[in-house]
């Protein structure tokens, strides 16, 4: 049993029915399965007989042709495409169902038969699922799709020149069932246009391209299967007037030309696009108007928006025209025609430049006269028999006005006090902002009725009009002197300091002046055979040499930004002087001080570590000696202990005002039982820098 065979018991819909003349129930089978061959819903069934029946052969035989064809694409999609997942878009309709369902089990058996399984499954699968599965797993183990050569017949050949299509193997068509072609393997049959191959190999079906979306219909159009093609039918109707042509467009309907149209005898039909139009016959001459029932009827000029007729005339309407008569009105005292002549007008005394009350007075207008009154801000005077003005201030004191108030004739007007304007109900005063018209010389706050002036920082109000901003000479100031650390220049608004132009450079903070570390920075000139050392505002190129008998002890040693050159005995061979000598070492070193402004307590500047524990196995002393350079005592030594150590601190005890060089020399002599058993020599070179900083 072949898988196009097979029916699937999927209903879908529900049956409308028809009753028609009763036939058989063959022919009720085969209308039945001709109705789902056209690819249409066997829910709209249209019923050939009232027969139950008839009814029930053709309701089951149009399903299971149907279910039949769609389980034949899904067979065809599973062999052709290998999936059953992505072709359909509307995958919960019974049709998809179907068609995918005989497509899953295709491939469940085109599987089977790829990995060497028997194609009798085991599987709970369904007898239609099972039929189709083992339909695809023996098709795929067979040769091919090819049919079976037709044999010769076994009677006795006859000429071929009596029977040319004796060896034909299309011969009678080979059983297919619309083409066949020879092929080396044999006869094989094939299908027209718009048809596919059933797994029969010889019978064709038709390919639904609006399932398979391969038709070409546009976006608004339905794609409706048929016999071996489709057609595209247009979803939306084109509407009144107009009719679908077989290119599937509208085209407008000429009602006139079909004779469709309701014109009456005596009027023309016209085509326009969807419609038609109805024109009389008939034309209507001038002062004439033409109705839809295509009757002439009579203009009334006189009631258009602008009059026919010149000014001081009548319009009268006539059939077809009009006529214009003059107008003869004689109008009563306070009256006079108006521009067209056509009725009386009241005459406004009160207009003229006479001015009829004269002044202090109104004049009201009234129909054919007027009258006089007084103007607002005057009273009658009975005395004087005339309109006196009122003192508005006078008469109602505090209340007319927030400020000041004067007097005008007729009325009366508020001013307001310096610092204030008037409100915009001319008797209230608001604030002026006197701001606004920059009378400071930099900034201005504005105060009620008032404002004041101030300045930004570095500038101070002028004492003499207090508008003007002077500069401040900070420098000038008392404290001036300690602005800035060496000179202060005053600039209009501020200061700047300067540091002296060599040597020292000017801190972050614009004001302090920072020593230049020429040693550091590598801007000094020192030969190879010179150490420099850095002093306050300048460098010094030295050239420090041991003494006889002595030699350099390893590399200077740099502390607190200066070099320590440090030089210890060596003795020749057999020098008993050297050996006896007490002076063990000799260091040479340089120290840079500021000529210190305020000097009231002794500055600590040298510190003296002695090379031997304070206690010792031996018990000795160590006394801090200056022997030379001491000008004018302005130094001392002291020994204090600090951490087990013996210091030595050298003090600054007088003030120094540089510049000035001073060559300190320094001992420091160990003393054991009141004998000095070695000593170590400290040569200071002092730079006093005439600053203070």
């Amino acid at each position: 049993m072949g898988p196009s065979n097979l029916l699937s018991f999927a209903f879908c819909g529900i049956l409308i029915f028809q009753v028609n003349a009763q036939i058989s129930v063959d022919d009720c089978c085969t209308n039945g399965q001709e109705w789902a061959g056209q690819r249409q819903d066997c829910a709209a069934l249209q019923t050939t007989s009232d027969s139950q029946m008839c009814r029930i052969a053709q309701e089951q035989c149009c399903i299971a042709a149907q279910d039949d064809n769609y389980c034949t694409t899904g067979i065809n999609l599973a062999k052709q495409h290998g999936e059953c997942e992505t072709l359909y878009t509307d995958a919960n309709s019974c049709e998809a169902k179907n068609i995918k369902r005989c497509c899953n089990c295709c491939l469940l058996g085109k599987n089977a038969q790829q990995q060497g399984l028997s194609c009798e499954q085991n599987l709970s699968l369904g007898y239609e699922c099972g039929l189709v599965y083992r339909a695809c797993c023996v098709e795929g183990q067979e040769t091919g799709p090819t049919l079976p050569v037709v044999q010769p017949s076994q009677e006795p050949a006859t000429n071929e020149q009596d029977d040319p299509y004796l060896n034909d193997q299309c011969r009678g068509a080979a059983h297919c069932s619309q083409q066949c072609r020879v092929t080396e393997s044999g006869a094989t049959c094939s299908c027209f246009q718009g048809y596919k191959l059933k797994p029969d190999g010889h019978t064709c079906e038709d390919i639904n391209e609006c399932l398979l979306g391969s038709h070409n219909c546009r976006s608004g159009e339905r794609c409706i299967n048929t016999k071996g093609s489709f057609r595209c039918q247009r979803e939306v109707s084109c509407g009144t007037g107009y009719e679908l042509t077989d290119s599937n467009n509208c085209q407008d309907i000429d009602e006139c030309e079909t004779g469709t149209h309701n014109c009456a005898p005596e009027f023309a039909c016209q085509n326009t696009q969807g419609s038609f139009r109805c024109k009389p016959l008939m034309q209507c001459g001038d002062g004439f108007i033409q109705d839809a029932q295509g009757s002439c009827i009579d203009i009334n000029e006189c009631m258009s928006a602008n009059g026919p007729c010149p000014s001081g005339q009548v319009c009268i309407n006539t059939v077809g025209s009009f006529n214009c008569q003059r107008n003869s009105i004689t109008c009563g005292r306070g009256y006079h025609l108006n521009e067209d002549g056509t009725r009386c007008v009241d005459i406004n005394e009160c207009t003229s430049l006479s001015q009829p009350c004269g002044p202090g007075h109104v004049c009201i207008n009234v129909a054919g006269t007027f009258r006089c009154e007084c103007s607002a801000g005057y009273y009658f005077d009975s005395i004087s028999r005339s309109c006196v003005d009122t003192n508005e201030c006078r008469r109602y004191p505090g209340r007319l006005c927030a400020h000041k108030c004067e007097n005008t004739p007729g009325s009366y007007h508020c001013s307001c006090t310096i610092g204030f304007k008037l409100g915009s109900d001319g008797r209230n005063c608001e604030d002026l902002n006197e701001c606004e018209s920059n009378p400071c010389s930099q900034e201005c706050a504005n105060v009620y009725g008032s404002y004041q002036c101030y300045c930004r920082r570095g500038y101070q109000l002028s004492d003499v009009d207090g508008i003007t901003c002077e500069d401040i000479d900070e420098c000038a100031l008392p404290t001036g002197g300690h602005i800035c650390s060496y000179r202060c220049h005053n600039i209009p608004g501020s200061f700047h300091c300067t540091c002296p132009t060599t040597g020292y450079t000017l801190a972050p903070n614009g004001r302090s002046c920072q020593d230049i570390d020429e040693c550091v920075t590598g801007t000094h000139n020192c030969t190879g055979s010179e150490t420099c050392f850095n002093v306050q505002g300048h460098f010094k190129c030295l050239l420090f040499e041991c003494p006889e008998n002595y030699r350099k002890s390893g590399e200077a040693v740099r502390v607190d930004r200066t070099e320590t050159i440090r030089c210890i005995k060596s003795c020749r061979l057999n020098d008993v002087n050297c050996v006896l000598d007490p002076i063990h070492t000799v260091s040479y070193t340089v120290i840079s001080l500021p000529t210190f402004r305020e000097f009231n307590t002794p500055e600590e500047i040298i510190f003296l570590r002695a090379m031997s524990p304070a206690h010792a196995t031996i018990q000795s002393d160590i006394v801090f000696d200056i022997t030379e350079g001491n000008v004018r005592n302005s130094f001392d030594i002291i020994k204090r202990f600090e951490s087990g150590m013996t210091v030595g601190v050298v003090r600054q005890v007088k003030p120094i005002v540089g510049p000035l060089h001073v060559v300190l020399k320094l001992a420091m002599n160990y003393v054991i039982r009141g004998v000095v058993s070695h000593r170590n020599l400290v040569n200071v070179h002092i730079y006093v820098s005439e600053y203070w900083f």
